[in-house]
C-alpha cells in the first residue's frame, strides 16, 4: 500500500506562548518559560519551580464553543486550544469535503487534575487524633471526608482517555480514536502509530499529538522521590541543563502540541499546504528497568534505526536531531552514546538541540511539541539552541548548538523520545517534495 502522510497543520499551548510564530521566536532567542510554581504552593518541597503555561484562557480559543468544554481538565484544555489552532492552520475547519467517520484521533495523553491531594489530607487527617498520635483508619470517617471534598466530574476528567473525547467532539472527529500513555515518549508514539492508520487506510486524516500536566503536589513528589527533578531553586532560570556537566535533572513542565496529519492524495485534492511529510517511525522497548534506561542505549538505538530504516535512509542523511534531552546525568550521556554509536564518524557533524532546556520537559506531550519545532526547522532553515550549555562533559561530546539558535539548510530531521520503562519512539519527517 503506498499512501504518503504529510502534516497539514500544527499548533501548541507551551510555557512560552500559546502561537507558532510566538513560541518560535521565544525558542530561537533562547528565552526561558521556567518560573517558580504557582498552581499550589510547592515551597515546602526540594523543587519549588516549574515551566507553566501562563495566561491561559479557553475562551480565547474557543470563542463560545468553550461552555461545552468548560469541566475538562487543565490538559484537556490545552489540547482543545492547540487542536482548533491546528486544524484552522490545516484548513479544514471550513472544507466541506470532509468525511468525518474517515478522520480519526490519536494522542500521547496524560492524567488530568486530581483530586488526590485534597482526598489524601483530608484522610491523612482522619488517621490522627488531636494530639498528633496515628490512629487507626475509621473507615466511616474517610468514607464521610472522601464524599464531602471529591468531585464526580473532576474524577471522570482525570481520565486519560478524555482529552481524546473532547477533541472528537469539537472537531466531529468519528473515525478511530485512540490515546497512549507510555510516559515521556507518548505523543511521538501517538504520532507514529496514526501515521501507520493512514498508511493502513483506516482513516484519511488523523489529529495527533500530546497533552500534558503534572504540575501538582503528587506529580512534583514523584518525581522529587525518583530524584529526576532539578532543585536549582535559587537559580531556576538556568536550572534545565541538558548535555552540561553540571546537569542536575529535569524541569517539569506543562503544555499540548497537536498536528494535523493527511492522506498525501487527499491533502493535494484540497490544496492544502503541506508543511513536511512523515517518513519513518521507529519504537522499541529496553526491556530493562521501570524506571531507567539500558546503560548500552540499545533501545535507543533500535528506535532512531527503526525511523530511519522506514525511511528508506542512512544515518548520513539527517540534517538535524531533536533530542529528548532532559537534563538528568544518565538520559544525556546514554543518549549521547546512543547516537554516537549510530551515526559513527557523522555524530559530532549532526546538530543537535534540546528545547527542553527552554520549555521544560512536557512528559506526554513533549515528543509532538519538539517534532512541531523540527517542522519549523525545515521550514526557516534554522535549529533552536540548547540554553544553559556552560561546561562540557566528557561523557556529552556531540553539537548541542550552545546557547544561540543556527542558521542551517535542514531538510530531515529526526525527532527521539524516550520514556520511563524503557519506551522508546523516534519519527522522521522530511521537506516535502512530490
Amino acid at each position: 500500500m503506498d499512501r504518503r502522510v504529510v502534516i497539514t497543520g500544527i499548533g501548541w499551548i507551551t510555557p512560552l506562548g500559546h502561537t507558532i510564530e510566538k513560541v518560535w521566536s521565544n525558542l530561537l532567542a533562547g528565552r526561558c518559560g521556567i518560573a517558580p510554581t504557582k498552581l499550589f504552593d510547592a515551597s515546602t518541597f526540594p523543587t519549588s519551580f516549574s515551566a507553566e503555561v501562563k495566561d491561559f484562557d479557553l475562551g480565547n480559543h474557543l470563542g463560545e464553543k468553550a461552555a461545552t468544554h468548560s469541566v475538562a481538565s487543565r490538559n484537556t484544555q490545552f489540547a482543545l486550544a492547540a487542536a482548533i489552532q491546528a486544524w484552522e492552520h490545516a484548513g479544514l475547519h471550513d472544507y466541506l469535503g470532509l468525511d468525518p467517520t474517515r478522520v480519526g484521533v490519536y494522542l500521547g495523553g496524560g492524567e488530568g487534575r486530581l483530586d488526590f491531594w485534597p482526598y489524601a489530607e483530608a484522610a491523612l487527617k482522619a488517621c490522627v487524633d488531636d494530639q498528633g498520635a496515628i490512629r487507626p483508619v475509621d473507615m466511616a470517617r474517610w468514607t464521610e471526608t472522601a464524599l464531602s471534598v471529591l468531585d464526580a466530574t473532576n474524577e471522570r476528567e482525570q481520565d486519560p482517555n478524555l482529552p481524546g473525547g473532547h477533541l472528537a467532539v469539537l472537531l466531529n472527529a468519528q473515525g478511530p480514536s485512540f490515546n497512549t500513555l507510555t510516559a515521556c515518549a507518548a505523543s511521538t508514539q501517538a504520532l507514529g502509530e496514526a501515521t501507520n492508520m493512514i498508511v493502513y487506510g483506516d482513516a484519511e486524516v488523523m489529529i495527533s499529538g500530546g497533552t500534558h500536566s503534572m504540575i501538582h503536589p503528587l506529580g512534583v513528589t514523584g518525581f522529587n522521590r525518583l530524584t529526576a527533578l532539578s532543585t536549582r531553586n535559587d537559580s531556576y532560570e538556568t536550572s534545565s541543563r541538558p548535555f552540561d556537566r553540571t546537569r542536575d535533572g529535569f524541569v517539569l513542565g506543562e503544555g499540548a502540541g497537536i498536528l494535523i496529519l493527511e492522506e498525501l492524495g487527499f491533502a493535494k485534492n484540497r490544496n492544502a499546504e503541506i508543511l513536511a511529510e512523515i517518513v519513518g517511525f521507529g519504537s522499541t522497548a529496553d526491556a530493562f528497568r521501570i524506571t531507567d534506561i539500558h546503560e548500552s542505549g540499545r533501545g535507543a538505538i533500535a528506535a532512531m534505526q527503526g525511523a530511519i530504516d522506514s525511511a528508506g535512509l542512512t544515518p548520513r542523511d539527517i540534517d538535524y536531531i531533536s533530542a529528548h534531552g532532559t537534563g538528568t546525568e544518565e538520559n544525556d550521556k546514554i543518549e549521547t552514546r546512543a547516537i554516537r554509536t549510530l551515526f559513527g564518524d557523522r555524530a559530532k557533524e549532526v546538530p543537535i538541540s534540546s528545547v527542553k532546556s527552554m520549555l521544560g520537559h512536557l512528559i506526554a506531550a513533549a515528543g509532538a511539541v519538539e517534532l512541531i519545532t523540527c517542522i519549523l526547522a525545515i521550514r526557516d532553515g534554522v535549529v533552536p539552541p540548547t540554553i544553559n550549555y556552560k561546561e562540557p562533559d566528557p561523557n556529552c561530546d556531540l553539537d548541542y548548538v550552545p546557547n544561540k539558535s543556527r542558521k542551517t539548510d535542514v531538510r530531515i530531521a529526526l525527532s527521539n523520545s524516550f520514556g520511563f520503562g524503557g519506551q522508546n519512539n523516534t519519527l522522521v519527517i522530511r521537506k516535502f517534495r512530490d
